[in-house]
């Protein structure tokens, strides 16, 4: 038998701090359990059930029409393509870490032809100066709310309005990468409607902090949506039912939609616990969503051995990975859902304190 990974250790740990727990058949098996049997499934795109769920979240989003798609790597592709062939202009402005530039292979580039600008340094979001300096013509700029890969951080409203009407003005179309909205709407004080108002298309995942199977919602006008069903069935998106993600998106949409406030407050208290440590880090300082990265100033090995002791002592487990940054940092990402409030705070505090104190001896 070789060493204990970090990994094991977190799935041992009594109490885990992030997500919403495992994903298992689990999370199918509860979203299903009110259902008839004798339900009808949705066939290639039409039914009750994903008519009425894509009109519901067009009603929570505040636009006309939404659309269900079995990925947002598909529902976004597509918007762009969508805006770009309205303009006859193939470029669109995002993000150099956005999702479509480094987790998609190309596919915006390879599948539709279409020219990305980056905007912004790689460590800030993106402000309205970068946006008026643009010096390329494009058809749509699209912005990611919160911005994932720099700690999930965020412009600041004024700005969202700033950039929203500078585009208008502009005949620049607005895209929302959305896919973690709802996780903002503490932080903004603002309806998931009042932020889509400021963006002509917009699109949300349902595994992310809902914590579904897979799924996710494009939304705009008619116009927009009813072209996006077509692409939606180039792509082969139109599977013969999609029920089982539908079903299990509108489960824990209804679930966890009124705990986003719970999940922020839990991510700003979680993020404190770090920031009291030595040679710890997090990114935003202050979160203002669900999520914010952990950088630890020492090597990958030494916090891997460090944390796996902490999480056997003291049951807690705080994340299940640490990745390499450099030879004297490493960093996670920390998620808070439903798993946080079931740690105990005295214990939470006790391990925070024992994992100072073995820091401080490393420096010594």
């Amino acid at each position: 038998m070789g060493e204990k990974t970090l990994f094991e250790a977190y799935k041992n740990a009594t109490h885990p701090v992030q997500g919403h727990g495992k994903r298992n058949f689990d999370v199918l098996k509860e979203a299903l359990e009110g259902f008839d049997g004798d339900v009808d499934s949705d066939i290639y795109g039409s039914g009750k059930i994903i008519e009425d769920f894509q009109e519901k979240m067009a009603d929570s989003l505040g636009k006309e029409r939404a659309v269900f798609f079995p990925s947002g790597t598909m529902a976004q592709q597509i918007a762009l393509r969508i805006w770009c062939d309205q303009k006859q202009v193939q470029r669109v402005a995002y993000h150099p870490l956005c999702h479509l530039e480094i987790h998609e292979e190309d596919g915006l580039k390879k599948l539709h032809g279409i020219e990305p600008i980056l905007l912004a340094e790689k460590n800030r979001v993106i402000n309205l100066e970068d946006v008026v300096g643009l010096k390329e013509e494009i058809a749509c700029l699209l912005l990611e709310l919160p911005q994932r890969e720099i700690g999930g951080q965020l412009p600041e409203y004024e700005t969202l309005v700033a950039i929203s009407q500078y585009c208008r003005d502009k005949g620049i179309k607005l895209h929302l990468d959305g896919a973690r909205l709802y996780e903002v709407l503490p932080y903004y004080g603002k309806t998931a409607a009042e932020i889509c108002d400021l963006f002509d298309s917009v699109y949300i995942s349902f595994y992310k902090g809902f914590g579904g199977i897979a799924g996710a919602i494009l939304a705009g006008d008619e116009a927009f949506t009813d072209e996006s069903k077509v692409w939606k069935r180039r792509h082969g998106g139109d599977l013969i039912s999609l029920y089982p993600y539908i079903i299990s998106a509108d489960y824990y949409f209804d679930q966890r939609i009124d705990k986003m406030d719970q999940y922020y407050e839990g991510a700003k208290e979680l993020a404190t616990h770090f920031n009291g440590c030595e040679g710890i880090r997090t990114l935003p300082e202050t979160p203002v969503s669900n999520m914010f990265h952990v950088f630890f100033h020492y090597p990958q090995k030494q916090i891997e051995a460090i944390l796996i002791e902490m999480y056997e002592k003291t049951g807690i487990g705080l994340t299940g990975y640490v990745n390499e940054v450099s030879d004297n940092e490493c960093a996670f990402e920390a998620n808070i859902g439903d798993q946080y409030k079931n740690v105990p705070k005295k214990e939470l505090k006790n391990m925070f304190t024992l994992l100072n104190e073995k820091l401080q001896k490393q420096n010594t």
